[in-house]
């Protein structure tokens, strides 16, 4: 069997997606690899179809359980051979999964890295065949990925332990340049093959609002969308308690996941979630690693993260299989004031000498820094995070919340250069907040206190709202003319830049939100603008059709005991519901229907069209 016929008999694909292919070529010669390839770009299938054509073991290096279950249960379901090796399993079960691995009824073993120095698996890989080592989840080896992982370094340490080097393999979805050449060092990759498909996911659109009461925007979005699957990311495990109380008193089909809830709980929440049976999953970042659940048709973050890679990392579970998804970020200030008390209060560094984890903390508030642009820049929210991850676009994608509402282009160089000229004055002492009391001519007493009524731009901009006056700051900030410190009191700070402006007259001009007229304001409010139309625009008989076949999967999904996903994806069933296969040989061009699955499900589906 070669590698078009394994994709095909095993996963239902014709052809390969962009970079699977030089990847699989390159492992099957021999070579090491490197994969950076966004959420949903079939990253496994890089490791797998090689695996299934080698010969002896590929161990799967991934750091979460749940990840492990769900790749392990979707090869199961493909006809693969394949097994996971975690503290899941009791005593029993591990060391009979590790008696059949021996007696190779396992291509692919996924296993956790801490289970790579005990005792028991060390002397099991010692005396087996490990063709290939394949590291899911790549930037956690590195310090300066956003989920760096102690645990990971001990990947190098196993593998010179044995007999022969295996192919060594890296899959990760994010990865700067930096993670990137950490990978590469950390592992050992001898002269990697190393393909970058790129981050974008141009299915997913992309938004951000700062809505005055958060929990009405949440609960107006899902009720706009009552059929669909989504998560709901809270910062602090309080405010996941808080919103999924209030969906289910609303009558919202909501769970929760979180690591202050017992093992069982989360399990069975997870699995409600997974397997339909709950719509909803309220989670901190602590869920979602790992998990495939191909039709999550939205994310929303009621809370900013700390930092892109995990922002990016989080909406790429929506929409894993290509069709529309919407992420959509609910931004506060008190957002970026709880990202920073988790940066000093942070724990996971301890094994780090003190000048490194120094090093990591001021890493870490650079990346909250420019989590926080992302929050309120003008410009196309797609091609910010493209460049921060070293790609760049055309600042315009027609798909997110910036590059579909009405900007016009505004001079602000009056209000820039008096922002500056307070800051000057004041001797570069306060915070945003205090600047611009300043120049609005607040009358608090911080602002006596201070003596900034003073200061001689007291009141200069008093006639421009506050709200107003925070863009233009924040554009300052976005384009270095301004700075703030990365200390707990963030103090305005003047840059080499600030000079343009204040010294040779630079214009500053931005992209500001068009003024709406309170009728046009009152008809978005009733309705906003749904940016994404379905990826295939079903008739009527299309869509009741489409429902048929969801019927359908439910009622062998729960046979089978397994999530109504890894028996067709949606992207499946709506590709079936178009074709209307009548016979074996057309349902196997619907996109998604191998050999294996067809015997296991084709004739039940093919009745639906007969």
């Amino acid at each position: 069997m070669d590698k078009f016929q394994a994709l095909k008999h095993y996963f239902g694909y014709d052809h390969f997606r962009e970079g699977q292919e030089l990847l699989i070529d390159s492992i099957l010669a021999g070579r090491d690899a490197l994969g950076i390839m966004p959420t949903g770009s079939g990253k496994s299938l890089c490791f797998q179809i090689p695996a299934l054509m080698m010969e002896g073991i590929t161990l799967v290096i991934s750091p979460l359980i749940s990840l492990m279950k769900d790749q392990v249960t979707t090869l199961n379901q493909a006809g693969i051979h394949a097994a996971y090796l975690n503290s899941s399993l009791t005593a029993s079960q591990y060391y009979k999964a590790l008696s059949y691995a021996r007696e190779g009824r396992y291509p692919i073993i996924y296993v956790a890295p801490e289970r790579l120095v005990t005792d028991e698996f060390l002397d099991f890989a010692l005396n087996t065949n490990i063709s290939m080592v394949a590291v899911d989840e790549a930037h956690c080896v590195s310090q300066w990925g956003q989920d760096f992982r102690p645990s990971y370094l001990k990947i190098v340490d196993f593998i010179n332990k044995l007999p022969k080097r295996p192919v060594i393999s890296a899959f990760t979805a994010t990865a700067t340049k930096e993670v990137r050449e950490d990978v590469i060092d950390i592992l050992m990759l001898q002269e990697p093959a190393v393909v970058s498909t790129g981050y974008d996911r141009p299915n997913l659109y992309l938004g951000v609002q700062s809505p005055k009461d958060k929990y009405a925007t949440l609960k107006n979005y899902v009720e706009r969308h009552p059929d669909q699957c989504g998560i709901i990311y809270c910062l602090t495990r309080k405010l996941v308690e808080e919103v999924c109380d209030r969906l289910n008193q609303e009558g919202f089909s909501a769970t929760r996941y979180h690591a202050g809830l017992r093992d069982e709980e989360r399990r069975k929440n997870q699995d409600d979630f997974i397997y339909d049976r709950s719509r909803i999953m309220v989670a901190t970042n602590a869920f979602g690693m790992g998990i495939d659940k191909s039709n999550v048709r939205f994310v929303l973050h009621y809370n900013m993260p700390k930092n892109l890679e995990s922002y990016y990392q989080e909406v790429g579970r929506c929409s894993r299989d290509g069709e529309p998804g919407e992420c959509i970020l609910l931004y506060s200030g008190q957002d970026v004031v709880t990202n920073q008390m988790f940066i000093d209060n942070n724990q996971d560094n301890q094994e780090l000498d003190p000048v490194t984890s120094r090093m990591v903390t001021e890493r870490d508030r650079e990346r909250l820094r420019k989590m926080t642009f992302y929050a309120f820049t003008n410009e196309c929210l797609r091609d910010y995070i493209l460049r921060y991850f070293g790609e760049y676009g055309e600042n315009y994608c027609g798909n997110c919340s910036n590059c579909l509402s009405r900007f016009e282009t505004v001079d602000v160089t009056d209000i820039a250069n008096k922002l500056l000229e307070c800051v000057k004055t004041s001797k570069q002492r306060y915070g945003t907040a205090v600047i611009i009391d300043t120049v609005h001519g607040a009358n608090t007493a911080k602002i006596r206190n201070y003596r900034m009524n003073e200061n001689p731009h007291y009141g200069c901009l008093a006639k421009v709202p506050a709200y107003k006056l925070r863009q233009v700051m924040n554009h300052l900030f976005l384009n270095d003319w301004m700075a703030v410190t990365n200390d707990e009191y963030a103090i305005v700070k003047l840059t080499d830049k600030s000079g343009e402006i204040l010294e040779e007259g630079a214009s500053v001009i931005m992209k500001m939100a068009r003024e709406q007229e309170p009728a046009e304001k009152e008809k978005r409010g009733k309705k906003m603008k749904k940016p994404n139309a379905s990826a295939m625009d079903l008739t009527e008989g299309e869509a009741a059709l489409f429902e048929t076949l969801r019927e359908l999967r439910l009622e062998i999904a729960k046979e089978e005991k397994v999530p109504p996903y890894i028996v067709f994806s949606d992207k499946t069933l709506v590709h079936m519901s178009v074709r209307k296969p009548k016979t074996k040989e057309e349902m196997l061009t619907v996109s998604g229907v191998g050999d294996y699955k067809y015997e296991k499900y084709g004739e039940r589906f093919l009745k639906v069209f007969l």
